[in-house]
């Protein structure tokens, strides 16, 4: 695998599409069990004209199994507010990346921390020295902040008789957040705080079961959930033979990539109502096409001629690919007339198309233009800033193993994908106060929006418990933050939804 292979493959994108179970040899533990670390420093930062002086931790909880023996160390990062004298008036927010095996690097230095990696939008970063500015968009106005890594990620390890498989899985995941959320309440004393969680990509669908863990097992009841870039329902998203939902899935972002790239033939003047147009053709003649036994060449021809109105790409391309154009091939073949790809995590950022005849794209633009600068910058504030790490190799991707997928995706005995949209469903209905806020970025060709949008739909819940669930689109992609515009307009529904779910 080449260098940019493996840094695509180190952002967010789940590592299997349908569920299955680990047959890979377990990690061996360490016999050493560590003392728990706990390292603070006080600062202070101006957000909107307010001085906030807090105190950022770097520190460890050792989680323990059902016979109180040692299986992981799990770091996190906290920023809490000085002064507070009522912490049940203070809420604290839980925040974590996905992949699975992604630590929470990304979201803490872009999107909620009080340091923001500083870089153009769209291009490569500029080479060293790269700048790291106050965040001005940081969430720490209104809530603490706890960036969690989970294990196998950052500095998390197994440790003592723990292993990477107690951990690396759809359940043991959730299970051992879970149990560290718990401990953290304990450890600082904020049990009657209002609780948020926040993920972004895999650490969506991490949110929904961990939600449910919190409640059904812990009795720990939520404020909210923060959804960013969902994935709950796999089988929206993969491309897998006879699956034709992820095509319909997937229609409406790659009009609004083509429409971002001036790449429609007819280009409308305005995105949003072109994309209403989209959704309606993707569940109604999209679908009946796709799922019809055959087309008439009369048919046939009406849907080639509404794809490549929607999609940019020509009728000979979308008839050579029997009307079912995948992600990678997408990312492809949009601009390759042009000598570029397009990112499928952020299709605003392009790259050179390298191998004009490829069918899929090898490597992702937006990953390797912001990688170096957010790993440079994360490890030089870790060290500089929270002093601590010079000794340590912070693993920004690793340590997923062969992650274990069957949660939720055997039902009679049989395979199928992983969802964990029915854990978001489950504890909507049984907690009436909690609250969820989806956030999507139009240009995400890995979580695509209506994907997601589509999933709360059809949670196959009342109308009523479906209210208590708001939408936000930004014209970005899976990384909305990278576009600052969008950054700005997620502050201020995140600070919203806080305000309007966190009072007594």
């Amino acid at each position: 695998m080449t260098s940019r292979s493996l840094l695509f493959a180190a952002l967010f994108a789940p590592a299997a599409a349908v569920a299955q179970h680990p047959h890979a040899t377990s990690t061996p533990a360490p016999t050493a069990v560590p003392l728990e670390v706990h390292v603070t420093t006080q600062h202070s930062i101006t957000i909107a004209g307010q001085r906030i002086n807090y105190d950022a931790t770097v520190g460890s909880i050792i989680l323990r199994n059902a016979g109180d023996q040692p299986i992981g160390e799990i770091y996190y990062t906290a920023y809490t507010k000085r002064g507070v004298t009522d912490e049940s008036t203070r809420p604290v927010m839980f925040a974590y990346n996905g992949g699975p095996g992604a630590s929470s690097i990304w979201v803490h230095m872009g999107l909620l921390g009080p340091k923001r990696v500083d870089i153009p939008d769209t291009t490569h970063a500029p080479p060293p020295p790269y700048h790291l500015v106050d965040n001005q968009y940081s969430m720490l106005d209104k809530s603490d902040l706890v960036f969690i890594d989970p294990v196998g990620t950052g500095f998390s390890r197994p440790v003592g008789v723990g292993k990477g498989t107690d951990f690396w899985g759809v359940d043991e995941d959730a299970n051992s957040l879970a149990q560290f959320v718990s401990r953290f309440l304990s450890e600082t004393g904020r049990w009657n705080s209002p609780r948020y969680i926040m993920g972004e990509s895999y650490g969506t669908m991490r949110s929904a079961v961990l939600s449910a863990v919190l409640q059904s097992r812990y009795n720990i009841d939520l404020n909210g959930v923060i959804l960013l870039s969902a994935s709950l329902d796999f089988e929206t998203k993969t491309f897998n033979p006879g699956n034709d939902e992820a095509y319909l899935m997937f229609l409406p972002t790659y009009a609004a990539v083509a429409w971002y790239h001036h790449a429609l033939p007819q280009r409308p003047a305005e995105l949003r109502p072109f994309l209403h147009t989209v959704e309606h053709f993707a569940v109604n003649g999209y679908a009946r096409a796709l799922l019809a036994d055959s087309l008439s060449p009369a048919e046939r021809s009406a849907i080639l001629d509404t794809l490549h109105q929607y999609t940019g790409l020509s009728r000979d391309y979308l008839d050579r690919a029997n009307l079912r154009v995948t992600a990678a091939q997408f990312q492809k073949e949009l601009l390759r007339e042009h000598g570029e790809l397009i990112s499928r995590l952020d299709a605003r950022f392009t790259g050179e198309t390298g191998d004009l005849l490829a069918e899929d794209a090898n490597y992702d633009p937006q990953a390797t233009d912001i990688g170096s600068a957010y790993v440079s910058l994360f490890n030089q504030y870790m060290h500089e800033d929270l002093h601590y790490g010079r000794d340590r190799i912070y693993t920004v991707k690793g340590g997923a193993g062969r992650w274990d997928w069957s949660h939720n995706s055997n039902v009679g005995g049989r395979p199928g994908y992983t969802n964990s949209a029915v854990d978001l469903a489950r504890t909507l209905s049984v907690n009436p106060k909690l609250h969820v806020l989806l956030n999507s970025g139009l240009f995400d060709l890995a979580t695509p929006y209506y994907a997601s949008e589509w999933t709360m739909d059809h949670l196959g819940v009342p109308a009523a418990v479906r209210s208590r669930i708001t939408e936000a689109e930004y014209r970005s992609g899976h990384m909305i933050y990278v576009h600052v515009p969008a950054l700005a307009e997620f502050k201020k529904n995140v600070a919203a939804f806080i305000d309007a779910t966190s009072g007594g």
